[in-house]
């Protein structure tokens, strides 16, 4: 009898975890507003942010399936997402240029990569690192939320979002420290990410300038003049990057935009779903615990010296089993609600359409995803510096000589 018993307490202990919470070390988040700065900030004091296309771990369909989600959803959502962190620190107005951008490595003043560790309606859980210019970490921590049916109502495209809690949060973490730092922090950290651009195209020229020690914190040797011509040439090279950043960033927002009708019925349906899977699973575990303990029970009366209980014995093994089947079958019908999200997320894709780009009189046409075109943009862009300078790129290929000729040895 003791063996049944210790079955049926290992049940429980299985109950209790699959009612357990997520297993993610993370903050919880209530309520929040966002704070606002309370009055303009100087130019000099502003730091432009970079928000990287958020990761996310490889989704299986079956641990999407467990999680409550699709894979297509959440490739849909590594886009979605840092677009709306986007417009909730632009609402913060404690920032300069805010933007999406596809390369975690571009040299920004401030950049924020963001991974999705759980999203399904009901719950979403986001790890987020800050990184300033010098390497400075700002913060890096997880953050959690879960919404019920009052997080549903009333959203507005690109201002309020069911997690508007969640994303206040970050927003508000991240205005807490840099209101700790001095003007003269920040404009080093302004001065340090400009050096990287440059260093990045005239590695000759510029690494000098910046020193990097054993925690990969980057300290500056020495500034150019404000006249230099070569700084002054890179930093147009800049502008022209930040411009196709920024055509990067129109197609995020028409992403965003039409993304956005889909994704609320998608969550506030899921939220539904995830709600009611929940309980019927929990009901089922309870329906199949109590089967065995009815089934423990009758064998528990067999084993004693107990006259006239063979039919009670008989009739709490056929009731228990019944107990059991019942429950199982509750449970495959919690695999029928996770069906009906799944045409959803066909809507979504984060394929972008070929972009075209006009320099001195010449077009360039980019194609691929965000991040092909990225890199490509780069190559690009390198090769108009050099072109206009007519510096010889690093690493850059031999020309062939002329027919008839010899390159020197």
């Amino acid at each position: 009898m003791k063996r049944y018993i210790h079955y049926i307490l290992i049940l429980f202990v299985l109950f209790f975890i699959a009612n357990g919470c997520a297993t993610h070390r993370a903050q919880e988040v209530g309520p929040t507003s966002i704070l606002q700065a309370q009055e303009e900030i100087a130019e000099t004091e502003l730091l432009d942010v970079g928000i990287a296309v958020f990761q996310s771990s490889e989704l299986t369909e079956e641990k999407a399936k467990d999680e409550g989600t699709h894979p297509e959803i959440r490739n849909a959502e590594v886009h979605f997402m840092p677009y709306h962190l986007n417009n909730t620190l632009q609402q913060s107005s404690h920032w300069g240029a805010v933007r999406v951008i596809p390369d975690e490595n571009a040299a920004v003043d401030l950049m924020v990569k963001g991974e999705v560790l759980e999203s399904n309606g009901e719950h979403l859980i986001l790890k987020v690192d800050v990184v300033d210019a010098a390497g400075n970490i700002w913060m890096s921590k997880a953050y959690e939320a879960e919404a019920d049916e009052k997080n549903y109502a009333d959203n507005v495209l690109g201002e309020k979002d069911a997690y508007q809690d969640l994303y206040n949060t970050i927003a508000n973490d991240m205005a807490a420290y840099k209101g700790e730092l001095s003007p003269a922090e920040i404009q080093t950290i302004r001065t340090v990410s400009k050096l990287k651009f440059a260093a990045d195209f005239a590695p000759d020229a510029f690494d000098n300038y910046l020193t990097k020690d054993e925690d990969n914190i980057i300290s500056l040797n020495r500034v150019p003049a404000d006249d230099d011509p070569m700084i002054e040439r890179l930093l147009r090279i800049r502008e022209r990057d930040h411009m196709y950043v920024d055509t990067l960033n129109e197609y995020y927002e028409v992403f965003y935009n039409e993304m956005w009708p889909a994704y609320e019925d998608w969550r506030k349906a899921n939220f539904v779903e995830q709600t009611a899977r929940r309980q019927i699973k929990r009901d089922a575990l309870v329906r199949q615990i109590v089967g065995a303990l009815m089934v423990a029970a009758a064998i528990g009366l067999g084993a004693g010296d107990v006259s006239g209980t063979a039919a009670l014995q008989s009739l709490l093994i056929v009731g228990g089993g019944a107990v059991i089947v019942n429950g199982i079958n509750i449970s495959k019908e919690a695999e029928i609600h996770s069906a009906a999200i799944q045409e959803l997320s066909e809507s979504f894709g984060n394929e972008m359409k070929p972009v075209v780009m006009e320099f001195q009189g010449e077009k360039y046409e980019l194609t691929g995803s965000a991040e092909e075109q990225y890199t490509r943009w780069r190559e690009l862009l390198r090769k108009i510096y050099y072109s206009e300078t007519g510096f010889v790129e690093p690493d850059a290929p031999e020309k062939e000589p002329p027919e008839g000729e010899q390159s020197s040895p």
